[in-house]
């Protein structure tokens, strides 16, 4: 399941959770580490750039952070971020370097990328986001499987089990989501994919491709 592989989705020089991902073939395999991998970060983040804020929670002097948003720790705020009205930060939450969490958006256990905007009404949960990569107004990602069973990820014929009850999306680097779409639990986006608006996706979508609707997946031109 080539797409699916760290190495095909992210560029890992745009995320300060580098470290996070060594030693793993698969994003989803980082999921339940982000918590712990925060507070170690956290802590050795140079004071001079962060300031901590609350129990665990290090924001970056550059980053704007509206005085309605609520931030959950363990989370890391990166340099140039914003983060705006009423945002809901859960907890486990690393938002990238120039990233916009929007209003009403809602993060849990996630990576975000440097770049990555989600900006209108998103909720975005154990789910690793690329560099640049956008989810337009509404669109979310669903973690829980309505059967409550373990997440497995489709690609044609082929299926990896990942052991995961939560597990909502990995989207590549530079991938556009069109509003108000629904990622199922175990989508995976690869680079520089492109999702209709009010899309239901679910399984592999291959890098370089228009995702019109289930079975009408195109190469891009």
């Amino acid at each position: 399941m080539e797409t699916a592989k760290i190495s095909n989705l992210y560029t890992l020089e745009e995320t300060i959770a580098k470290e996070l991902f060594a030693g793993a073939t698969y994003p989803w395999e980082v999921l339940p580490k982000i918590s712990s991998f925060i507070l170690e970060l956290g802590a050795a983040l140079d004071e001079n750039e962060y300031e901590k804020r609350g129990e665990n929670v290090w924001v970056a002097k550059s980053a704007k952070v509206a005085p309605t948003a609520f931030i959950n720790g363990p989370a890391i705020i990166g340099k140039e971020a914003e983060v705006r009205h009423c945002a809901f930060i859960r907890g486990n939450a690393i938002v990238g370097e120039g990233a916009v969490v929007g209003n009403s958006t809602e993060l849990k256990n996630v990576v975000l990328f440097n770049k990555v905007q989600v900006p209108h009404y998103n909720y975005v949960g154990d789910s690793i986001l690329g560099y640049r990569a956008h989810m337009g107004a509404g669109s979310i990602t669903s973690n829980v499987k309505s059967d409550k069973t373990l997440v497995v990820v489709k690609d044609g014929e082929e299926q990896i089990a990942t052991g995961l009850k939560k597990f909502g999306a990995m989207l590549g680097d530079n991938v556009e989501v069109g509003c108000n779409s629904v990622l199922n639990p175990g989508t995976v986006i690869g680079r520089n994919a492109q999702i209709y608006p009010v899309s239901c996706v679910r399984g592999v979508v291959k890098a370089d491709s228009i995702y019109k609707k289930q079975g009408e997946i195109v190469e891009k031109r």
